[in-house]
């Protein structure tokens, strides 16, 4: 590998241009393919085959108009005060044209459906009353009739005994057959009373349990539409939410502020904001301190943008055949960036250091590429490994974020070997300070500091020791939060304080209650189906089966299936869509096995925003052990081949498995508890974001691994050269880890940058990777692997015989490329050069 990349690097040097030509070209056909191809980006999160996803499809095939996606649209007055009715009927105006919209099936009017709630219930209790008189004038009634029949047969007593009887005899038996046809008419009033009782005391029941639902506050100053779609909630596209959002915009009425919901107007972040900007800045003053030219800052830097450009153009061309979540681009951005700096970084240093000792220009791109280019490649195919390793999870939009990341990572290598090369042979010996150049003219060249000297002599055993425990220590306190993580997806109260989407669910949180931002769709499936005039019977039962459950704030039916052998119906909790009552009120749902009021037991099913996160969580808690096996699986594999070592590549696992649980400790503390939050612009902590656990896990992994094969691999090289094992140690730390710094700081910066993206799902994204980079660069890789190898001496170098018999030497830091070709250049070559 490492002969064939030097071949190419110095092809790509004596055909620059050819290859600068050949890249630009890959960059117009990118974006051709982009602007003919690329479809919408989707901003929601599904799974297949989850029971959220089951009764959501079981909605959209058996309850007629209950199958679409929906949102909301949430009206407030300015004041503070009910509307009024010219307020209310422009509302009504605008809810009319929002109706008009494609893919629009229905919005439903506030103030209409709150009528009709109020009136049902009135009726319900003038029905309770009117029941209530009834009764108490049939008992009434009943007392006379008995009070008759007891005044009767006192008088036939009295008539017998007066010897009387036959001659009133008649009048007796007719003033009781008025007597028998007044129970009779009586006990026709209390069967129609009987028979209306239950259907009474069912709508009561029914009433009862929807009283906490609304669409118009109590204080008559904030309203609620429902918008109902035609299609799910991810088939909407951008330009419905668009338009919708025009409209709500563009309302104009006075006194009232219009806000659509999340659903609505949860928009797809940008890809380049300040944050990411300003991440890109900080690292070109890195590379201008590394490599001490504007030049030399440059080139990384255009490199890393042109391939970003040609990765994110090129994945973003099949958008419009498969469905991208909004972040897998972002997510390309960010490793795109990062790598492609990092990894052209590291041959221009290499390239550098050559020169300076006396090389050939084409000789030293040659052989920058043949070695450093060489470890890049070895360090982005771990890379590689770990982002396409997602696909084996069997969860789409996480497959597709790890194919279009590995993709920015293959261009970025592609990048750094090919391009890096070209451009270094474009800018000649320019790539130098000034002063290095004048030194080089005199025949003056410096010393290789790949010789070891004094300066690398071994830490002492104690230090190692404190370094190990110190270091330990610190990244399992940092980790100890991690231990309370819990999962979720955003909602509104994560948006930006000043978007449309925050405000909605703030006013929904203040006027309806938490719950009403979040209401779960629970089906209901019946033992067998009832008859229609059974149905209001069986919305009683389970409902208020449903309604007993704790931390249910209102309970209201929908309605049955075509066949009525399912029922459905809108719970709204009492907490916040991402609260642990809320989360636990699906589970208790779902295990909820009410009694039917024919007899027999319904099963349940529950759908939602909240519901889906926790299917979410529960899918991504099962596949990470089987993704970790085969991510550190692989790896070990590859790092064993390039280290010819066991202990070494565990090691590195384990630093890992530390600077990973310390990362996950620094976002749950921070955007789960709310340490710091401030800081950081989290204005409202919640549970971790459901798929970052997995997501980091593969990008860290790769990432470290690069800065271990980048460091240790000085150590290899060093050892396998006769150097003391513990001196290789400490000459591999002392030639690695100015560059190492840098590469770190780098992909530090930009990671950070998307820390302070609008978007609730890249913000912690950003945190997390620009937290799990800087803890295992510089904790794990700098402090904690030099002082495990300098304690494991030579047994470090372990590899059982039989082992390094059949492993084939894949020589990473192109030793023997060195061997074969030596740096040398005489003075006058250097002078001819400058």
């Amino acid at each position: 590998m490492a002969e064939l990349l030097y071949r190419l690097g110095r092809f790509a040097a004596r055909r620059h241009w050819t290859v600068i030509g050949a890249w630009l070209a890959v960059l117009a056909l990118s974006a051709v393919t982009y602007v003919s191809f690329a479809g919408a980006l989707s901003t929601n999160i599904t799974l297949p085959d989850t029971p959220t996803t089951r009764v959501s499809q079981q909605l959209e095939r058996d309850f007629e108009g209950a199958g679409g996606g929906a949102g909301a649209i949430v009206a407030e007055t300015s004041d503070g005060s009910a509307f009024t009715a010219a307020q209310e009927d422009e509302l009504v105006a605008l809810f009319d044209r929002v109706a008009e919209v494609e893919s629009v099936a229905d919005v439903a009017d506030p103030f209409a459906t709150q009528e009709q709630l109020d009136s049902s219930a009135q009726r319900v209790a003038d029905g309770k009353a009117q029941l209530t008189d009834g009764q108490a004038q049939l008992t009434a009634g009943q007392a006379q009739i008995d009070g008759g029949r007891e005044a009767l047969a006192a008088q036939r007593t009295q008539a017998r005994e007066d010897g009387t009887l036959a001659s009133i005899r008649g009048q007796l038996d007719a003033a009781e057959q008025q007597l028998d046809d007044g129970q009779a008419e009586l006990d026709r009033q209390q069967a129609r009373i009987d028979e209306q009782a239950p259907q009474l005391e069912q709508g009561a029941t029914v009433s009862d349990l929807s009283s906490g639902f609304r669409t118009v506050s109590e204080d008559g100053s904030a309203a609620v539409a429902n918008v109902t779609f035609d299609v799910s909630t991810n088939e909407v596209t951008a330009e419905v939410k668009t338009e919708i959002e025009d409209l709500v915009a563009e309302a104009g009425i006075d006194g009232v502020d219009v806000h659509p919901s999340q659903d609505i107007a949860q928009t797809v972040p940008s890809i380049l904001g300040p944050g990411e900007i300003a991440g890109v800045v900080v690292a070109a003053v890195v590379l201008f301190v590394m490599l001490g030219t504007v030049l030399g800052a440059a080139l990384p830097l255009l490199t890393a943008l042109l391939g970003v450009g040609v990765a994110s153009l090129a994945s973003l061309s099949f958008s419009g055949l498969v469905e991208f979540v909004s972040v897998t681009p972002v997510l390309g951005v960010m490793l795109g960036l990062a790598v492609g700096i990092d990894y052209s970084l590291f041959i221009i240093n290499r390239h550098r250091r050559q020169l300076k000792q006396g090389a050939d220009l084409h000789e030293s791109i040659g052989l920058a590429n043949g070695t450093s280019g060489n470890a890049v490649v070895f360090a982005g195919v771990t890379v590689i490994v770990a982002l396409l390793a997602l696909n084996v999870t069997g969860v789409g939009f996480l497959g597709l974020m790890g194919t279009v990341g590995a993709v920015a990572v293959l261009v970025a290598i592609l990048m750094a070997i090919t391009l890096t090369p070209a451009v270094l042979a474009l800018v000649g010996p320019r790539i130098l300070r000034r002063r290095e150049r004048a030194r080089l003219a005199t025949g003056e060249a410096y010393e290789d500091d790949a010789k070891i000297t004094d300066r690398d002599k071994p830490m002492s055993t104690t230090r190692a020791w404190t370094v190990l425990g110190l270091g330990v220590a610190a990244l399992l306190v940092i980790a100890a939060p991690a231990t309370q993580m819990r999962l979720g997806l955003p909602d509104g109260s994560t948006q930006p304080p000043d978007s449309a989407g925050f405000k909605a669910y703030d006013i929904q949180a203040q006027k309806f209650g938490d719950g009403s931002n979040g209401p779960l769709l629970v089906v209901a499936d019946l033992p067998a189906p009832v008859g229609e005039d059974d149905v209001l019977a069986e919305q009683a039962a389970i409902g208020e089966a449903l309604g007993q459950t704790w931390n249910v704030e209102a309970v209201v039916p929908i309605g049955a299936s075509q066949d009525r052998s399912a029922l459905a119906f809108q719970v709204i909790p009492a907490g916040s869509p991402s609260s642990e009552s809320t989360a636990e009120l699906v589970q208790n749902l779902r295990n909820l096995t009410p009694e039917t009021a024919a007899g027999g037991e319904a099963t349940l099913g529950v759908a939602g925003n909240a519901s889906a996160g926790i299917d979410i969580s529960d899918k991504l808690s099962e596949v990470l052990p089987l993704y970790l096996v085969l991510v550190v699986g692989l790896s070990l594999l590859i790092l064993i081949l390039v280290f010819r070592s066991i202990l070494v590549p565990l090691t590195a696992t384990l630093g890992f498995v530390l600077s990973l649980l310390a990362a996950f400790g620094g976002i749950t503390a921070i955007f789960q508890i709310g340490f710091l939050s401030d800081l950081f612009g989290v204005h409202a902590p919640g549970p971790v974001l459901s798929f970052l656990p997995i997501i980091a896990t593969g990008i860290l992994f790769g990432l470290a691994m690069d800065y271990q094969l980048f460091l240790v691999s000085g150590m290899r090289e060093a050892y396998a050269h006769g150097a003391p094992a513990r001196v290789a140690v400490q000459h591999g730390l002392r030639a690695g880890r100015a560059v190492v710094t840098a590469a770190a700081i780098i992909m530090i910066s930009v990671f950070a940058g998307f820390i302070f993206s609008h978007d609730a799902t890249i913000k912690p994204i950003g945190f997390g990777l620009a937290f799990g980079v800087l803890l295992d660069a510089f904790v794990v890789r700098m402090l904690l692997i030099p002082a495990a190898m300098h304690l494991l001496g030579e047994s470090a170098w372990w590899l059982p015989k039989w082992l390094d018999r059949i492993l084939p030497d894949v020589d990473v830091e192109g030793a023997r490329l060195e061997r074969s070709h030596p740096v040398h250049q005489t003075a006058d070559e250097v002078a001819t050069a400058t």
